[in-house]
Order: C-alpha cells, then sequence, then structure tokens
C-alpha cells in the first residue's frame, strides 16, 4: 500500500497539490486500514487526509537543501530500471 508513496521533495518541476494529496490519500490508508472507509467512518477519513494534506504541503515547501533538484524523467528511468532488474524484466 505504501509502496506508491513517492519522495515529493526536491523535483524540478516541484510536486503538485494533486501529488501531495495521493500521497497523504496512502498514507491515511495505510493508518487506518481501510481502503475505502464505512459511511460510518467516512468524515473522519476524509478529514485525516485533508490535514495529512495540508501538513504535507507545508512540509514539502518549506524544506530546504543545497543540492540540485532532480530531475523527474531521469528519476522515473531510473526507478524503471530497478523494477526491471528487481523483477526480472528488461532495463
Amino acid at each position: 500500500m505504501c509502496r506508491s508513496i513517492k519522495i515529493l521533495f526536491n523535483f524540478d518541476p516541484p510536486a503538485t497539490d494533486a501529488e501531495v494529496h495521493a500521497a497523504s490519500l496512502q498514507f491515511v490508508r495505510k493508518l487506518s486500514g481501510f481502503t475505502a472507509p464505512s459511511k460510518g467512518n467516512e468524515e473522519a477519513f476524509n478529514a485525516a487526509v485533508e490535514d495529512v494534506t495540508r501538513v504535507a504541503r507545508k512540509l514539502v515547501d518549506s524544506l530546504k537543501t543545497n543540492a540540485a533538484p532532480k530531475n523527474r524523467a531521469t528519476e522515473a528511468a531510473k526507478a524503471k530500471a530497478r523494477a526491471a532488474v528487481r523483477f526480472g524484466g528488461r532495463p
């Protein structure tokens, strides 16, 4: 479940609100154990996702580094090559 949470800091272009929200949703799903909450838990679940999204956005925006921003396409290609090696496909 949490494997889909990606590093969002220090990329060019910066992380989008949709990416931060998706990571927050996965985090709340992991904590709660629900992929889709029941009607009784839906309000609390959605509130938690919004709270985590807000805090995660604040975190990502406030972090500082001297390192050059990473290129999304380059990092995606590296991840694809690692997955090919790990799962037996071609890079």
